[in-house]
């Protein structure tokens, strides 16, 4: 392309042809609308426009663009360089249909209709203005209609909300009347255009939580996909709005938390697509809203007047809204901003030892939210530079609160500690290699204060996360911990003790041969933490303690086996699991991963373990019961249990807690669970379908691999439409094409291939939905793909998706080799690929008849294919085969003369001669009967031998 020439070489085309560059840019773009390829289009009529120094020249490429943009559905865009257009040339029509088209797709009705108007008086003939004139005309109407009915609606709730002699459940009632119009574009055009943001405010002051819950509603439909609006209910009411989500209530709190989401997308979209939202009104800068919404936000962390839930809410849509969503995108502006103007408020948060006075009130997943939320922050740095500054300012946190006297300053830094390594572990890392640190937090483990106990054995079970650091508290701590577990009296320390004593005696991993402990020591902690998740009388905080034990203990598979066996630990596990304590969700998933084993084992190659036993290296050994046949009893165990309904209910959680790693370990149990076929109904029922649909889009890359698999998986073997019925189907086909690219594995392109080539059977709504996501081209690749099954499996989709007149088009179109490769692939050996190719061939030729003289022309073997179809052993192949036959001898008589001159005739003569009255003798006789019409054979006299040409 020409763009991706170098600027000399362009200049010298530009001379030879002696055309500017702006003229060589336009045809360029041309030749690309017409090709159907808008975003190239558009990429050469922008380029030309920076070259183009005449107005005229100019108002044609705004044009251009405006046609351009509406095929992409940008209507903003396309409106704007219409105008353009029009301000140099009012009597461009082309221009003004374009606008009318674009005011039209954006409710402005009123404009649209002016613009097609006057195009309809330019052009009286035009059929296509007068069409849209009508249409306009009626749109406009039925709005007027809707607006002043809702318009009357909206003040009678106005007035019922305003009156003070009103009965508490009529205000009540027109508060909720008020959120059913809001969701209505024409209810919440009148409510805002009614100065309804105030009243809604005054609401939110109200004593009763219905009304409450309500007014934040409206705001909800009020502020979606409106940026302008968003801009008015920040300047109004963010200080009152982070007041409610910081209440004690939390149903309001929640309602609260989700009006803020709302207003976040709404001005993130607006950034991103520089759309000032759908009644376009000028915000010049989006990103000071945002920054003042994430100022109020920010402020929240260390207030003692938030509530803990509220405080939870608001690191919520920190971890959000300010991480960039892709590391593609450049600007990490907004996580520069949040440290540099907030970290030290979220460390005080981190560091807050709930029983202690001093600090704001926390929940029970206020540090894990934290430590998600420091984790996101440092992780969308981008240099050295930043990476650092984040390290000093938490050191120098960390230092301060260390160096003070006293011993709460110094629980405080340890607990900071704590939190940073179960997030940015580095930083955590550093801050814990400070002079004294560990010597303090060893120190502490012997405190005779409960509180200062636990802080200090938390820290170290964190900071055993490192194999260097886990054999030194193994050499230093062990004892410690031991001893604490049996001589403490409080039940919350001697669980800590036990989690320790299990983190470290889990060190080796899966690597049957690393063993820290004795043999039989990690089956006893593992029975102790089993009994400590089935006692019911402990508090969920402590039994959540047992499940991070178990998560450490079940790389060992002797452990998983006890585990398994035991319903009653793993029914504790699970509601515990779909408890309000969402911190329990990471050690929930590492355990079902690890009892599963889904996680990924790198097996070596047999010779290189040849050798590193020869030079006496270590060598990972399997344990014997991690075989195939052992993990296989496991999952029908834990689907005998409940798993499912536990995986559905962690999907659902909206915490900070759910992590994208969290999440990858559902989607690989997920996958795990459905890999025997009798198992996914299983699965499907209990709702595991609908939780994978997310897992797809929120995950690691492995995770959204792994769902997709699963999603596969299911959609092969069970009704598509049963498991995933409604608009819950079409959301299945993009994680499915994402499967078919290079990086992921023949067994995942296979298995995509055949869920799409299912899903491509239903209906032709599914087909253009995959059309759509570009997976044409895609299954073409794995078309010649080497791997026999692989490249079946894609010419089986391809027979189904031809179905699609889109599809066939791409056949129709000369100059490429695909009908070609149907008619070499129905001579192949392989039967499987034989059918799928005869089969398209089959349908190809009966929609499209002007390719049937094409296929002589693919190759000279083209009737012994066909005649090897006939003979063969398979029905379906050999029905094929006369169903093509049938077909070229209904497009062309020359075609049916070459066949009937062919060894053709007389195979059909025996096929048609058959008893039963099969599909295949019918269709022989069909062209028995077209061979007789155009006069290439006789009719056969009654009682004959048969036919003679």
């Amino acid at each position: 392309m020409l763009l991706g020439l170098c600027e000399a070489f362009i200049w010298a085309a530009i001379s030879e042809a002696g055309n500017s560059y702006e003229l060589i840019c336009r045809r360029e773009g041309n030749t690309l609308f017409n090709a159907g390829d808008m975003q190239g289009a558009l990429c050469f009529y922008t380029k030309a426009l920076k070259f183009s120094d005449s107005q005229a020249e100019s108002a044609v490429l705004h044009r251009n663009r405006s046609a351009c943009y509406l095929k992409l559905e940008d209507y903003t865009k396309a409106e704007a360089d219409a105008s353009k257009a029009l301000d140099v040339d009012p009597g461009d029509v082309k221009a003004r249909f374009r606008r009318a088209q674009a005011l039209q797709k954006l409710g402005r009705l009123n404009e649209a209709f002016l613009d097609a108007q006057r195009c309809a008086q330019m052009e009286p003939t035009n059929n296509t203005f007068k069409e849209m004139l009508r249409l306009l005309g009626a749109q406009s109407q039925k709005k007027s209609v809707q607006m002043s009915s809702t318009d009357a609606r909206v003040q009678q709730m106005f007035s019922l909300l305003l009156d003070p002699l009103a009965q508490p459940s009529d205000r009540q009632k027109a508060a909720q009347n008020l959120v059913v119009l809001s969701r209505e574009e024409a209810g919440a055009e009148q409510i805002f255009r009614n100065d309804g943001v105030k009243l809604i405010q005054s609401l939110l002051g109200s004593k009763q939580e219905e009304v409450v819950l309500s007014a934040l509603r409206t705001l909800v439909g009020l502020c979606t996909g409106h940026q302008s609006r968003v801009s008015l209910v920040n300047e109004l009411g963010m200080e009152q709005l982070c007041g409610v989500m910081g209440s004690g209530a939390s149903a309001v709190s929640l309602a609260a938390c989700h009006l803020l989401q709302v207003m976040f997308e709404a001005l993130t979209e607006g950034m991103k697509r520089e759309i000032r939202g759908k009644d376009e009104a000028i915000l010049p800068e989006p990103s000071r809203e945002l920054r003042s919404m994430l100022r109020h936000l920010v402020e929240m962390m260390p207030a003692s007047s938030v509530s803990g839930p509220g405080r939870d809410s608001a690191i919520n849509l920190l971890v959000k809204q300010v991480p960039r969503k892709s590391q593609r995108n450049p600007d990490n502006s907004l996580t520069l901003w949040v440290i540099d103007q907030g970290l030290k408020k979220i460390l005080e948060v981190a560091g807050t030892v709930p029983e202690m006075s001093e600090g704001p009130p926390l929940t029970d997943n206020s540090h894990m939210s934290c430590s998600v939320l420091l984790s996101k922050l440092y992780d969308d740095l981008k240099s050295d530079a930043e990476r650092e500054n984040f390290n000093k300012l938490c050191e120098e946190y960390v230092q301060r609160h260390f160096g003070r006297p006293g011993l709460e300053s110094k629980l405080r830094a340890i607990q900071t500690v704590s939190v940073l390594l179960q997030g940015p572990s580095d930083v955590g890392n550093r801050t814990l290699e400070m002079s004294g640190m560990m010597d303090a937090v060893i120190s502490l483990c012997a405190s005779e204060v409960v509180c200062h106990q636990q802080v200090a054995v938390e820290a170290l079970i964190h900071a055993a996360g490192k194999a260097k650091r886990a054999s030194f508290i193994t050499a230093n701590g062990v004892a410690l911990l031991k001893d604490l577990y049996k001589k403490s009296e409080n039940d919350q320390i001697r669980v800590r003790a036990l989690v320790g004593l299990c983190k470290l005696g889990s060190a080796g991993g899966t690597d049957f041969s690393m063993k820290q402990f004795a043999e039989g020591s990690t089956l006893k902690l593992a029975k102790q933490c089993r009994k400590w998740l089935c006692n019911e009388s402990l508090p969920p905080t402590s039994r959540r303690w047992a499940i991070e034990g178990l998560a450490y203990l079940t790389f060992d598979a002797d452990v998983k086996e006890d585990l398994v066996e035991d319903r009653n630990a793993l029914q504790a596990m699970f509601q515990l699991a779909k408890s309000e304590d969402k911190t329990v969700l990471f050690a929930v998933g590492s355990t079902l991963v690890n009892c599963t084993n889904s996680y990924d084992v790198d097996k070596p190659d047999p010779q290189m373990v040849e050798l590193a036993k020869y030079a006496k290296q270590h060598v990972p050994e399997e344990h014997p019961k991690d075989a195939h046949s052992f993990v296989e009893k496991r999952l029908m165990k834990l689907l005998e249990a409940g798993v499912v309904s536990a995986l559905v209910c962690m999907g659902k959680q909206e915490s900070p807690a759910l992590t994208e790693t969290c999440r990858e370990c559902i989607a690989r149990v997920f996958l795990a669970l459905v890999e025997r076929q009798e198992d996914r109904g299983t699965v499907v029922a209990q709702g595991g379908g609908k939780a994978l649909l997310p897992l797809v889009s929120e995950s690691t890359d492995v995770g959204k691999t792994k769902a997709a698999q699963a999603l596969a998986k299911i959609t092969i073997t069970s009704n598509p439409e049963i498991a995933f019925p409604g608009e819950r189907i079409y959301e299945v086909v993009r994680p499915l094409v994402s499967l078919l690219t290079l990086d992921c594995s023949l067994l995942q392109n296979f298995e995509s291939l055949m869920a799409l080539t299912n899903l491509a059977g239903i209906s032709e709504r599914l087909r253009q939905k995959i059309i759509k996501e570009k997976a044409v081209p895609k299954v073409e690749g794995y078309m010649f793909e080497e791997h026999e099954l692989v490249r079946a499996a894609a010419t089986e989709c391809m027979c189904n998706l031809v179905l699609s007149t889109e599809v066939q088009q791409l056949y129709v179109a000369t100059g490429n080799d695909r009908l070609k490769l149907l008619v070499l692939y129905s001579g192949e050996e392989d039967e499987r690929l034989r059918k799928a190719a005869a089969g398209t061939l089959a349908m190809l030729t009966a929609e499209q008849p002007e390719l049937c003289a094409r296929i002589p022309g693919t190759t000279s073997h083209w009737l012994e294919i066909l005649q090897a179809l006939l003979l063969s052993d398979s029905l379906e192949l050999r029905h094929r085969g006369v169903v093509v036959i049938l077909n070229l001898m209904q497009a062309e008589k020359s075609l049916a003369e070459t066949l009937m001159e062919s060894e053709a005739l007389e195979i059909l003569s025996v096929l048609a001669k058959s008893t039963e009255q099969s599909p295949i003798s019918r269709a022989a006789q069909h062209c028995l009967d077209k061979a007789i019409e155009y006069g290439i054979i006789k009719k056969p006299e009654e009682g004959g031998e048969g036919n003679e040409p």
